[in-house]
């Protein structure tokens, strides 16, 4: 038995739900069918405008928990059957276009260990690529079938946490390490990760309970626990980037606002502050060996202790959660999920 309120996608076993989506909808006849084009436009002028870098970066192997959660989220709000993937869908699908707006805007060059999407088929492209990935997923609601005060509700939560992450985008794309007054750093850090990847992971608890139509407390309960996911798991990232070139280049190159610096602000003496942040503003992000060396001092300084308190915060979310909707199967799960990230960002 399926959720009333939708139905799986029917996708080969070996592709994703979002894979499925991008098939399903952009054949020929389904893009002539949406857009209502007067005259046919040859398939192979589709693949190449927008198939083709769609499927490029989101066929690419990831992570997925955004998709896990909407399914965990969808058993633990009393969903049965089979596990409905549009809304696992929707969440990867905004993420993929977040991806690839943000490597444009990072000057970032790999993605999911490729080439990112602008340097495969030009940043124009790539841009519209990835604004279509904001737009696209609401069509995709549009036509799932819901319950009218359901779909009503989802385009809301999409449209809220649209706006959310390109709120946070604007901190860190906004502010510098080396100007922020040293007591800002805590807070600019902890409202990037809020809006940014904390967002769209509540959006994956939100969207989860409303494919099992769940009461409002339930729906509050899985986008909080989401939210401070997001918050731990970025917590992991910033400091696995000090270990990688790419990403340390990228973050301590642009002077970005990383939990490793919020950590140094809140610990270290003055003397420490004003060494590394004086670095930081000298830095060219072109320079391998300063930005390593930057990377080295941040991480003896805070790595440590940055693991303990990302961990701690991971798991007093799974028991807030636990208390909020009591034993349920699918916590263990979650747990298992969060062990298996903790390691995967090292």
């Amino acid at each position: 038995m399926t959720s009333p309120l939708l139905a799986p996608i029917e996708a080969p076993e070996e592709s994703t739900p979002e894979t499925a989506a991008l098939d399903a909808g952009l054949t020929p006849e389904a893009l002539a069918a949406a857009l209502e084009l007067p005259v046919a436009v040859p398939p192979e002028i589709w693949r190449h405008a927008l198939v083709g870098p769609a499927r490029e970066l989101v066929a690419r192997p990831g992570k997925r928990f955004r998709a896990r959660l909407v399914e965990l989220a969808w058993r633990m709000a009393g969903g049965c059957g089979a596990s409905p993937t549009t809304f696992a869908a929707v969440v990867e699908l905004l993420h993929a276009g977040s991806l690839i707006v943000d490597d444009v805007e990072d000057e970032a060059t790999v993605r999911r260990g490729a080439p990112a999407l602008h340097l495969v088929v030009g940043t124009a492209l790539a841009i519209n690529t990835g604004n279509w990935l904001y737009c696209w997923p609401s069509q995709l609601v549009a036509q799932a079938g819901l319950a009218p005060h359901v779909e009503l509700a989802v385009h809301r939560e999409i449209q809220q946490c649209l706006v959310r992450c390109h709120h946070g985008q604007a901190l860190d794309l906004g502010t510098r390490i080396g100007t922020l007054r040293r007591v800002d750093v805590p807070a600019v850090t902890a409202a990037i990760g809020r809006l940014k990847t904390g967002a769209l992971l509540a959006l994956a608890g939100r969207l989860g309970a409303r494919a099992a139509d769940a009461d409002e407390e339930m729906v509050t309960a899985l986008a909080d626990f989401g939210l401070a996911l997001g918050e731990g798991l970025q917590m992991l990232d910033d400091l696995g980037s000090l270990r990688t070139p790419a990403k340390a280049a990228e973050d301590l190159g642009h002077g970005r606002c990383t939990w490793p610096w919020a950590w140094l602000a809140e610990r270290a003496d003055d003397t420490t502050w004003a060494h590394l942040t004086r670095q930081a503003r000298a830095l060219d992000g072109a320079d391998a060996n300063a930005v390593a060396a930057l990377a080295g001092e941040l991480a003896r300084h805070v790595a440590e202790h940055g693991k303990t308190v990302a961990r701690a915060h991971l798991r007093s979310a799974l028991a807030t959660l636990a208390t909020r909707v009591g034993a349920r199967p699918e916590l263990d799960a979650l747990a298992r999920e969060i062990a298996r990230l903790e390691v995967s960002y090292g």
